[in-house]
């Protein structure tokens, strides 16, 4: 899709947008002047007011539900717009598509708007992100097991140890190139809900589609991260085309 072309979609549709649980996603400041298509031509945020803190927004939309791909593109917020701040790339996502009601080891990308967790995680060295970094090791776990009080958190065990927890809860420094880098998408995190989902991660493309996670190509993603900062508050939006452009939220 072009750009002009997605950017008409978004100017018109993401007020259709769910909150996710806990977001923060409102009516803007009334500080920040409402504007016109006229004047933010290309506005993903044109009908949905982020609020003045939300400065960087990741839009990806896939072709339709069932879509293991989808197209990634950065904004950022100038003034009272948001701009393009980088061109399209392909991401993967989940093995069954996406969906509005994800749950756990449903192979399925959760639609929504989301925050980004407050650390980033990785097996390589920090490549340079304005996030707190942490280098994967041995004994580094993300915990998927829904009967666990951990659930959906990371967990630090000594390496060899026998995780408390089961599930497909995985084992971090093992899950390469995937975990080279990573950040954490905040679905199911506050509340966090049992079964509703977990792990949902923006990690390196293995090229092969994910079990609900968005990935990239080693070299965008890497620029991604580098690019998101904790204070400008960011967002990703997730969702097939047709919902980003319909009268109606999202199903």
């Amino acid at each position: 899709m072009e750009r002009r072309a997605v950017a008409t979609v978004l100017a018109l549709a993401l007020a259709a947008l769910p909150l996710a649980p806990g977001s923060r996603v409102g009516r803007a400041a009334s500080s920040v002047p409402t504007k016109t298509a006229t004047h933010c031509p290309a506005d993903p945020a044109e009908r949905v007011a982020l609020g003045a803190k939300v400065r960087q927004l990741i839009t990806v939309i896939a072709p339709n539900g069932a879509s293991r791909t989808a197209t990634l593109e950065r904004w950022q917020r100038h003034r009272a717009c948001f701009v393009a701040a980088s061109g399209t790339a392909s991401a993967e996502l989940g093995r069954n598509g996406l969906s509005a009601h994800h749950h756990e080891g449903d192979g399925t990308t959760p639609i929504g708007v989301f925050g980004f967790g407050r650390v980033m995680y990785g097996a390589l060295a920090d490549p340079g992100v304005a996030y707190a970094w942490h280098r994967l090791r041995c004994g580094d776990w993300w915990d998927e097991d829904p009967s666990s009080p951990h659930y959906n958190r990371f967990v630090e065990l000594a390496c060899g140890a026998r995780p408390p927890f089961g599930g497909d809860s995985e084992a971090l420094w093992t899950e390469l190139p995937a975990y080279d880098a990573f950040a954490v998408i905040a679905y199911n995190t506050d509340p966090v809900v049992p079964g509703r989902g977990s792990a949902i991660f923006l990690h390196v493309s293995t090229g092969a589609a994910t079990n609900g996670c968005v990935a990239l190509a080693r070299a965008s993603l890497l620029r991604t991260l580098a690019w998101l900062r904790p204070g400008a508050d960011p967002k990703i939006a997730i969702a097939p085309a047709a919902d980003f452009a319909g009268p109606r939220p999202f199903s």
